[in-house]
């Protein structure tokens, strides 16, 4: 089931024949900067969770390591609490005042965060005050993050083809996979040529230093970048003056769908994605190294499929493409546990994780261009930020602690496959009423 964007029944005839014109030349330049500063976004956010671990001994002692482990992965969770708001805020500021000045707002903000951790002193050095800090670090990189999908996916998408917006869009998500990549990479480099001593002592400081020195190039690249010509005609002429009042009344059910498509998706990503190399040491013992490389093999499969599944997208539609990957997901998420656990070794997990990284671009890979046809050109930043991270929020960004939590309490280490089975059925739920309720602008 395929069907047309919205957004093209209430622009003004003027916007559609302008951004027409414009788009005739390669929108290349403009992908390829909106995803670098990306990566490097999804890159200060991720290597916090694969350094839990270290950070929950150093920030959050207890006489209890799965204590410990918890508070270290409820502050990752905090983070997510802060990101509807910084959906509304950025969200708002992009449809407001420009994409391109939404996006170099958030990479400025996340670096602030970054830096906060990577010279934070432990508690052993200045007591309460210690986990503080990296909690107000992590509200701020979560404020950033909650504006950078928003903006960056309606960067990508008012810069290519209306034919091609599925494969333009995914990169949002393939960029997501390159984090992975350098974050599970520079972990596993760091894991494997510093001692446990050494990782704890001053290791884990490098991996967030290096997302610190490198973020001067993302601020640059961003800068340098062309607003898009949709919202620059818009701008002109009927741009919006409160997007956020207008999306919570006039767009209210197709936000709380939005949020709904989200769910499943996001809850596997995460649990598979971001939890699976603290599963892997912690629950099946694979030694840290090896943990990290099975999350590069799936950020690396990420990052090339989900073009593939953007592109199947724009020729088969959104909602067909993604209602066969949320019902595979719903179908393998318990097999995939039953192999680790049955055959915990590293040959098991680099295997397990390939095919989660083919799973996660199936079902994330048309999420961007959906919501972006769902969502007009005049409240599009504040419609996907608030979607997509209402969405992370309540689902994704605690499946960590809920997954940890339920092993440690049904003593099942199977647990986290039933969490991820329950939000495939949301999201099914919601693509199928959401392509009922749009499916009065059906296309062949």
């Amino acid at each position: 089931m395929s069907v047309e964007p919205e957004s093209q029944h209430i622009q003004h005839p003027a916007v559609q024949r302008h951004a027409q014109a414009v788009r005739r030349k390669s929108p290349w330049k403009e992908i390829c900067a909106a995803s670098i500063g990306n990566a490097l976004e999804f890159y200060d956010l991720l290597i916090y969770g694969y350094f839990a671990v270290v950070i929950g001994k150093l920030f959050f002692p207890t006489q209890d390591e799965t204590t410990s482990l918890l508070l270290s992965v409820g502050t990752f969770g905090i983070s997510f609490v802060i990101r509807p708001l910084g959906a509304i805020v950025l969200g708002s500021y992009a449809d407001r005042a420009g994409r391109k000045a939404s996006l170099t707002a958030s990479i400025l903000i996340m670096m602030v965060g970054t830096a906060m951790i990577a010279f934070a002193p432990t508690y052993a050095q200045i007591g309460i005050a210690s986990p503080l800090i990296i909690i107000v670090a992590r509200l701020l990189q979560g404020f950033s993050t909650g504006g950078e999908f928003g903006a960056a996916t309606a960067f990508m998408v008012e810069h290519a083809d209306a034919k091609r917006r599925g494969f333009f869009a995914s990169w949002q998500l393939s960029t997501q996979g390159l984090a992975t990549v350098l974050a599970a990479g520079v972990s596993a480099l760091l894991s494997f040529n510093l001692s446990e001593a050494q990782l704890n002592d001053w290791g884990w400081r490098i991996a967030f230093c290096f997302g610190l020195l490198v973020g001067p190039v993302g601020i640059y690249i961003r800068r340098q970048i062309d607003e898009t010509p949709e919202f620059k005609q818009i701008a002109r002429s009927t741009a919006e003056k409160s997007p956020l009042a207008t999306v919570l009344v006039r767009d209210r059910v197709k936000l709380l769908l939005g949020i709904g498509v989200v769910a499943g998706a996001t809850a596997f990503n995460y649990v598979h994605k971001l939890y699976m190399p603290t599963y892997a040491l912690k629950q099946l013992h694979i030694p840290a190294t090896s943990s990290f490389i099975g999350a590069l093999i799936t950020g690396l499969v990420l990052m090339l499929t989900a073009p593939v599944f953007g592109t199947l997208s724009d020729r088969y539609g959104r909602f067909r493409v993604l209602t066969i990957a949320m019902l595979a997901i719903g179908l393998t998420s318990y097999p995939l546990f039953m192999l680790l656990n049955t055959w915990p070794n590293v040959t098991t997990l680099i295997l397990v994780q390939g095919i989660v990284g083919v799973l996660i671009a199936a079902c994330l890979g048309p999420i961007p261009a959906m919501l972006s046809d769902i969502f007009p050109t005049q409240t599009r930043g504040t419609g996907l930020a608030l979607s997509y991270n209402f969405s992370v929020t309540l689902f994704g960004g605690f499946s960590p602690l809920i997954v940890t939590w339920m092993i440690a309490a049904t003593e099942n280490k199977m647990a986290p496959s039933f969490y991820v089975m329950a939000t495939a059925l949301i999201s099914l739920v919601a693509v199928v009423a959401l392509g009922r309720r749009m499916g009065r602008n059906q296309q062949p």
